[in-house]
């Protein structure tokens, strides 16, 4: 991935990568917000239930293709995951907004 990517970025595919759950929450702030699968999770207890939960339902590779920036503290992530889901592979954008060395909120959707 690009060095003009926040290193925060380049961690969480790093350690969602080798399936980390203690370094991906770690990342977030204590409010930070996700959004994946039309589901809201806040804060990082809600975050961490989703990493040991619906993330790791499944085993997959994440191919990053794009990153560009959306706005202040705001980028836009484009990939494929594939892997034993349904489907077999998915094209997904995962929209950061950082706070700081942390992300803020995370939107992920096809």
């Amino acid at each position: 991935m690009d060095t003009a990517v926040p290193k925060v970025i380049r961690e969480y595919f790093d350690a969602s990568g080798r399936r980390d759950v203690e370094s991906v929450v770690g990342l977030f702030s204590e409010d930070a917000v996700v959004v994946d699968e039309s589901e809201t999770r806040r804060g990082r207890s809600e975050i961490r239930a989703w990493q040991e939960g619906p993330a790791s339902r499944y085993e997959y590779t994440t191919e990053l293709r794009r990153v560009e920036p959306a706005g202040a503290d705001a980028f836009l992530v484009d990939g494929r995951i594939e892997g034993n889901f349904p489907g077999g592979t998915a094209d997904l954008t995962w929209r950061f907004t950082l706070a700081g060395d942390r992300i803020r909120q995370l939107e992920i959707a096809p």
